[in-house]
This record gives C-alpha cells, sequence and structure tokens, in this order.
C-alpha cells in the first residue's frame, strides 16, 4: 500500500511538473516575441494553468514553497554582480536617485492606504511593495530599444539597482510588522525553521548568535571559499563544482532559517563578498539555469493563485487602484527627474517607464503572507495591481515611443555650431575609432576639421585640448561649411550604419573626385559602401584579426617576417574577394538564397586556402 501511495504522490509531481513547464514553454517564448517579457509569460502559464483551466489549484502552494528557492538564489546572483568598490563608486547616485524614489513613493503610498482606512502595519507593507518596479521589464525594454545609455535609461539603472539590493532589508524588517491576530488565518507550513539556534533564548544571546552566523558566512565567503573551489576545480568534473556551489548556497539559507532571518539576506552578503572572487563567472554560470527554473515556477505559481473572481468582481475598482498607483510613481518620479535635471525626453523615460510595480512585489506579498502581515483579500488585491501594471508597461513604452519621445527628437538637441574653418581633411566621428585617426593625421601635420552629434563627446573632447564642432555629418550644409568642395580626404568614422551610408552617398554626388574611407561594421555594410562608390573601407575588427593571427604565427616558430608576409597576402587576397564579391551581392535576398554569390564565396574561400598552403613556409622545428 505504501508503495502504491509512492506511486501515486510520484505520478501525481511528474503531472503537474509537465503541466507546468509545458505550458510555459509555450507562453514564455510568445511574451518575449511580442515584447511583454518573460515574467509575463510565466505569469500568464499560471493564469491558463490555474485560473482559466483549473488544472492545477491547491498543488500551486506547494510547488511554491520549492520555487521561493530561486528568490534565494535570484539575490545571491544579484549580490554576485555587486562588487563592492563599483557600488561605492556610484554610492551618490545610488542614494540619490534611488534612495529618494523608493523613500518618497513608499511615503505617498503609505499615507493613501491609510487614509483608506488600513491600519499602519499593512500600509507600510503595501508601501514597501508597491514602490519596487519591475528590473526584469525595464532593462530588457530599454537595452532593446538602445535607450539604457542615455541620461534617464542610467537613471533608471540606479534606481532598480538600488530597489534590488534594498529588497534585502526590506525582507529583513517586514517580520517586525507581523500581526499576530493573522496567525490564525495563515499557514505557516513550509516556512520558517523546523529547529531554532534562537528559539527561548535571552535577547543579548540571540544577537550574539545572529551577529556570529552573518561573521560565519563573510569570513566563509572570504577565506574558505577561495580553497574549496580552488580543490574542486582541480578535479575538471564541471558537475562537481556546480553541486559544490548549489550546496554552499543551501547551507547559507539554512544557517540564516535557523538564527531567525531570511535565507535570501545571508545569500545575498555571500553573493557580495564572492564578487571579486576568481571563480564569480564560473559560480554565476552554474547557479543561472537553477535560478531561472525555479524563479519561473514562482511566477507561475502566482499566476495560478491570483484570484480573478475578484477582477470580474470590481474591475473598475482593480483596474483604478493600478492605474492610480503608476500615476503616483510617475509624479514621484517626475519630482526626482527634476531635482537631478533630468530633461525632456530623459525625464519622460525615467518617469514612465519606473511606474509599473515589479517582480520582487510577488516575492515580498508570498512573504507577507507567510509572516502574518496582509491577510488573503488585501494581497489578492495587491497581486491583481501589480500584474495590470506590468502588462500595462508594453502600452506605455510604444505611447513613449509613439507619441512622447519624437516630440522631443529636436528639442533635445542643441543647436548645430557653425563650422568657421576648413581643412583638407574632414572626419565624420570623434569617437574612439575617429580619434585616432584624428590624432595620427594632426600629429603628422595635416589639418583636420572634426563633426560629432554627441554634446557630452564634443564637450570632453575640448576640455583635452581638441576641437570638434557639434552636429550631424549627415547633413550637407554642415559638410558643405567643413568645406568638402576643396577636401582631399573624407574619413567617415560614425558606427552608425545608415548614416555613413548617406553621407557617402551625398560626397560622392557633391564630389566624384574625392577620396572617402569608410568605417564599415561588417560584410553587408562593405558591400553598401562599395556600391556608393567609396575607395577605402576598413572594417572595425578586421585589422585587429589579422594583427592578432600575426602574433599566432609568431608563437608557432614563424619569424616576424615570414609572419607578417602571410598576413599580407592574406589581407591583399582578400580584398580583392571582397571586390569581387561585392558586385554579385543583392541586398533584396538573404546570402543563403543568393547562390551565385554562395558559389562564387565557396569557390574564392577554397582557391585562397590553396594559395596560402601553397606558399606556406613551415617554421624550423628545433
Amino acid at each position: 500500500m505504501a508503495s502504491d501511495d509512492l506511486e501515486t504522490i510520484l505520478t501525481e509531481y511528474l503531472l503537474l511538473a509537465f503541466i507546468f513547464l509545458g505550458t510555459a514553454m509555450v507562453t514564455v517564448p510568445l511574451a518575449v516575441r511580442f515584447g511583454l517579457g518573460s515574467v509575463l509569460g510565466y505569469l500568464l502559464a499560471g493564469v491558463i494553468i490555474g485560473p482559466v483551466t483549473g488544472w492545477v489549484g491547491s498543488e500551486a502552494g506547494r510547488i511554491q514553497h520549492i520555487a521561493e528557492f530561486g528568490v534565494v538564489m535570484m539575490l545571491f546572483l544579484v549580490g554576485l554582480e555587486l562588487e563592492p568598490r563599483h557600488l561605492w563608486q556610484m554610492r551618490w547616485r545610488l542614494m540619490g536617485l534611488g534612495g529618494l524614489q523608493l523613500g518618497l513613493t513608499c511615503i505617498a503610498m503609505i499615507g493613501i492606504a491609510i487614509i483608506m482606512g488600513v491600519v499602519w502595519q499593512q500600509a507600510i507593507a503595501i508601501g514597501v511593495i508597491l514602490a519596487l518596479s519591475s528590473t526584469a521589464i525595464v532593462l530588457q525594454t530599454l537595452g532593446e530599444k538602445g535607450q539604457l545609455k542615455s541620461d534617464g535609461g542610467q537613471a533608471a539603472f540606479s534606481v532598480l539597482l538600488f530597489q534590488d539590493i534594498a529588497v534585502i532589508p526590506i525582507l529583513a524588517l517586514l517580520p517586525l510588522l507581523s500581526m499576530p491576530e493573522l496567525l490564525g488565518h495563515h499557514s505557516s507550513e513550509g516556512h520558517g525553521a523546523v529547529i531554532s539556534l534562537v528559539a527561548g533564548r535571552p535577547g543579548w544571546q540571540v544577537t550574539l548568535i545572529t551577529l556570529a552566523a552573518v561573521c560565519a558566512v563573510v569570513a566563509s565567503g572570504v577565506f574558505a571559499s577561495k580553497y574549496l573551489f580552488r580543490f574542486i576545480a582541480t578535479t575538471k568534473l564541471r558537475e562537481i563544482f556546480t553541486l559544490a556551489v548549489l550546496a554552499s548556497v543551501i547551507a547559507i539559507a539554512l544557517l540564516m532559517n535557523l538564527v531567525g532571518l531570511s535565507p535570501a539576506l545571508g545569500t545575498f552578503i555571500a553573493g557580495v563578498v564572492l564578487a571579486t572572487s576568481e571563480y564569480r563567472h564560473e559560480i554565476e554560470s552554474d547557479l543561472e539555469p537553477f535560478k531561472g527554473l525555479l524563479l519561473g515556477l514562482f511566477f507561475i505559481t502566482v499566476g495560478a493563485g491570483i484570484n480573478f473572481s475578484l477582477l470580474f468582481g470590481a474591475p473598475w475598482t482593480i483596474l483604478g487602484l493600478s492605474i492610480g498607483m503608476m500615476l503616483i510613481k510617475v509624479i514621484v518620479l517626475g519630482v526626482i527627474s527634476y531635482l537631478f535635471k533630468l530633461h525632456g525626453s530623459d525625464k519622460f523615460l525615467f518617469s514612465l517607464g519606473l511606474a509599473q510595480a515589479g517582480e520582487f512585489g510577488f516575492v515580498l506579498v508570498s512573504f507577507t503572507l507567510a509572516n502574518a502581515i496582509l491577510p488573503q483579500s488585501i494581497a489578492q488585491i495587491l497581486l491583481l495591481m501589480i500584474t495590470i501594471s506590468m502588462l500595462l508597461t508594453p502600452i506605455v513604452f510604444i505611447v513613449l515611443d509613439r507619441v512622447i519621445l519624437p516630440r522631443f527628437a529636436h528639442a533635445d538637441q542643441r543647436d548645430a555650431d557653425l563650422i568657421d574653418e576648413t581643412a583638407s581633411v574632414i572626419i565624420a566621428g570623434a569617437g574612439r575609432f575617429g580619434q585616432i585617426a584624428n590624432r595620427m593625421l594632426r600629429a603628422n601635420g595635416y589639418e583636420t576639421v572634426v563633426i560629432d552629434y554627441r554634446a557630452s563627446m564634443v564637450d570632453t573632447m575640448s576640455r583635452f585640448g581638441v576641437k570638434v564642432f557639434y552636429g550631424d555629418a549627415a547633413r550637407p550644409d554642415l559638410l558643405e561649411a567643413a568645406g568638402l568642395h576643396d577636401a582631399k580626404l573624407l574619413f567617415i568614422a560614425i558606427d552608425d550604419k545608415e548614416k555613413t551610408l548617406a553621407i557617402a552617398r551625398f560626397a560622392r554626388k557633391a564630389r566624384p573626385d574625392l577620396h572617402i574611407i569608410a568605417r564599415a561594421y561588417d560584410r553587408e555594410q562593405v558591400y553598401h559602401l562599395y556600391q556608393t562608390g567609396v575607395n577605402d573601407i576598413v572594417r572595425e575588427t578586421f585589422d585587429s584579426a589579422t594583427r592578432a593571427a600575426h602574433y599566432s604565427l609568431q608563437a608557432l616558430g614563424y619569424s616576424n617576417d615570414d609572419a607578417r608576409e602571410v598576413v599580407e597576402f592574406f589581407v591583399d587576397r582578400d580584398k580583392k574577394i571582397i571586390r569581387e564579391l561585392a558586385s554579385l551581392w543583392n541586398p533584396d535576398l538573404p546570402f543563403e538564397e543568393n547562390k551565385p554569390y554562395v558559389a562564387k564565396a565557396r569557390e574564392q574561400n577554397a582557391q585562397l586556402a590553396a594559395d596560402m598552403q601553397a606558399r606556406k613556409r613551415r617554421p624550423e622545428v628545433n
């Protein structure tokens, strides 16, 4: 009978695993494809298998206790990314932007909750939960749109980083808000330690034991971990290293449980300590799959537990609360953006981009339920508000992109400088590529006119005594003002493919005799530029790669002269091959569908290899 029961339980869990993972396998890729992010994909999977189809009921709670360990791993990895020295360098921006955002938003949310009749302990919990934003959604969206390096994107990153760090003290302090009258309404099964090292002890002993546990975590991270991982690395068994990392995280979480602290607090501290470890990247890569899987399961269980009958029972109330919460955050963020002198599009990107609640909110709601802080009725409303705000975020970014940001596209830019100089060389772009060319040409006595459209770059170069004119080199009037009709050389050093092509086309049409050198990102851009009539095209990584090959041949025994001769032969042949292939390249066809191009490329590569082998000089073996 016992064997039959065991088989039944095993079959039940296997079926649950298949339902959870199979549904996520469909919903997560779809959510990512439509720009909604993986977190919403997991939530959608939970909604489908829970409220919609009823495939999963109370079983989701049992799975959630296991999946919550994904939160512990996530905070360990967050700590692993936060090198103490880097954090210290960012301290003012983190404390200023992040501290103000979290503090002011919490105060606003707490005040409104108290006005609505919520007791102060629960109001504080609500304020903290709703003050957080979605790191996963915001960073992914800003990265995809290329806005992470903007002033607004960097400000948003600072706030999100501060919030991730703040989750640790929040988890440590929230249990102080526990309400004994709610203990009878929540099951504590699966939470808290079965054995405690501090239960029943005097306060001074509890303090000493707690401090000793934290010191043990720090000491093991600073001293013991180095020797442990170094010893395990000598076995050259990847699975043993993974096992050791998992065991270490579990041991730290267990120790924190035994002394009554949050496991996430201990693992976060350990992560920060190990941030400077030589094994940091290997630890991160080993834990990432486990963290992703367990976090995914956690968000699925959250989605499965969302009370949609509550939403359908009072849709306008829930929607109004969600939008109202987002508006409050926008107002607070707008004030902060004014204080920190964010202007134009950066101000709106910062304020609207962080308006949603975040994935850590799901973690904190679960935590407050387990610690008898919030009742189920409020927790269910918070879960719906967080989910709705995250679902609205892609729409907010669409409005940003199509309505708000275009209005500031020109307003954010200062007027182009008046170019009152001409020279025989015009350089478009003052980045790393253009700077080197400019230095070499000026050192050899040639006057140059340098144009760059990034105001920060222009200002930085001026501090070093290098004159750079602010403006978009794709504008014909600026090129003409720089002396295009009399120049001997145009050097296009910008990394924007479309602008590079536009500059080259205009210059070639205006000056058929002008020598044009252009920077190219890849082979496809090379073909575009050849067809435009650019004289010399420099692929960004080609020269550095051939120089590395030169060093490689020398390391394998070639003399410097022989290695240089081989490299020069390869470069010369490659240039000829590029010119021949450019004549066959069709921009309207993918490479694999252009059969004449593919056939010629295969023929040329084979011929190059044969010619290289025929003239190969092997080094003498000593």
